[in-house]
């Protein structure tokens, strides 16, 4: 198998981590990128561009992030709160009159970043091409009321945590101004001088995006996400049409093709984000410091982020996860690498994430979809070898990440 690009010494087990990862978990085309302490020291890459594809993957050839997008939305709310344009803990309707209906009137920003809104489904699901339209997400979210009293209960929101904070960019930013995607464009992404990170595929970059599908894991490679043992199992709750679980992820009906260039072309900050593996770490790297200079977040920043706001029982992924503002936190349901570390995965496998104790920022993306929403064996294998690296002393650092 080859393998593409370089490592640092010390880090070659995340080099080995990634061969095998095609040698024995049925990798098509992916590519891994970390940065410690603001410095990269993985960028790899193999496999081909397509999943059905011989086209070899290139160094940058981007792909589709599904909900580690939802990392990168979050990032750009906090950015605004701590600009002084947006208050966390304000009502949702503070900025989005029509979104009190319903008993939604004390929904914070806040609970929408730690997905304890309660409106994780609508009750008549949106197409694709409904969903790409902003006027659409935002009346149905209007209308929708809560299936629990906000603030008092979590479960995830495939799809409506981004329908929300695209609405409340649309307000915040002069309603009818910048959208989220530009916003990330040109305030997030330009500013870390690798602009290959878009919510809302620029047409010129189509080119560089390969093509994605579903892949089955080798019999031999264990199971696939989600590693816990809950009560009643998300098998079940998927299955049946009337739970929580398979309404919220029925939200846009049917499912987007990932392949599609309108779908790509449209901003959907839950879902469609898409990047380059080293432009997703180069971007959790200035979460937690300065890269060429650049940092996005101050401290105080990073530490309400990763502060604990949910945790428990999913009322939508039914296992116990844990959120932050906005972004998944270590835990059984989402291994990172360690108690501090925040990111957000995305289904199928991708996978994004910072630990500022070590300096770690790590990015994972692939286009063999497989069927995992969190802890995806071919991305647990990587984050395996960067801790296995850091164990040994790969690459010194301070360990502080610029915190």
């Amino acid at each position: 198998m080859i393998v593409n690009g370089t490592v640092a010494e010390g880090f070659e087990p995340v080099r080995d981590a990634f061969v095998r990862n095609f040698t024995e978990l049925g990798e098509r085309g992916a590519a891994v990128a970390v940065y410690r302490d603001g410095r990269k020291v993985a960028d790899l890459w193999g496999g081909t561009r397509d999943v059905d594809g011989t086209e070899p993957w290139e160094r940058d050839t981007a792909h589709v992030l599904h909900s580690a997008t939802k990392g990168v939305a979050a990032a750009a709310v906090l950015m605004l709160a701590e600009r002084g344009e947006l208050d966390l803990d304000a009502p949702v309707a503070a900025y989005w009159p029509e979104f009190k209906a319903h008993g939604k009137e004390r929904l914070t920003v806040r609970h929408v970043l730690a997905h304890r809104g309660g409106v994780p489904v609508v009750d008549r699901p949106l197409t694709p091409a409904e969903a790409s339209d902003p006027d659409r997400t935002a009346a149905a979210i209007a209308a929708q009321a809560p299936l629990w009293e906000p603030g008092t209960d979590h479960g995830y929101h495939p799809h409506t945590y981004g329908w929300i904070l695209a609405e409340l960019f649309r307000r915040v930013t002069g309603g009818g101004g910048r959208g989220i995607g530009e916003w990330i464009a040109t305030e997030l992404s330009r500013p870390l001088g690798d602009a290959s990170l878009w919510v809302g595929l620029p047409p010129e970059q189509a080119h560089r995006v390969g093509r994605a599908g579903p892949v089955r894991p080798p019999e031999t490679s264990g199971g696939a996400g989600l590693r816990m043992r809950p009560k009643r199992s998300v098998a079940e709750a998927y299955a049946n049409p009337d739970s929580t679980t398979s309404r919220a992820f029925a939200a846009m009906t049917p499912p987007p093709d990932d392949n599609d260039p309108a779908y790509r072309a449209a901003a959907h900050p839950s879902s469609n984000g898409i990047a380059t593996a080293d432009a997703l770490a180069r971007f959790y790297a200035a979460l937690i410091g300065e890269v060429d200079g650049v940092r996005l977040w101050t401290p105080a920043t990073l530490a309400a982020a990763r502060q604990e706001e949910s945790a428990g029982p999913d009322r939508t992924l039914v296992v116990h996860t844990r959120f932050g503002l906005g972004y998944m936190l270590h835990g059984p349901a989402s291994p990172l690498l360690g108690p501090g570390s925040f990111g957000h995965p995305g289904r199928g496998g991708p996978l994004g994430f910072a630990d500022p104790e070590s300096g770690i920022a790590f990015a994972y993306i692939t286009n063999g979809f497989r069927k995992t929403v969190t802890a995806d064996p071919r991305a647990q294998a990587l984050v395996r070898g960067v801790r296995a690296s850091l164990e040994a002393g790969g690459a010194g650092g301070t360990g502080a990440g610029g915190a």
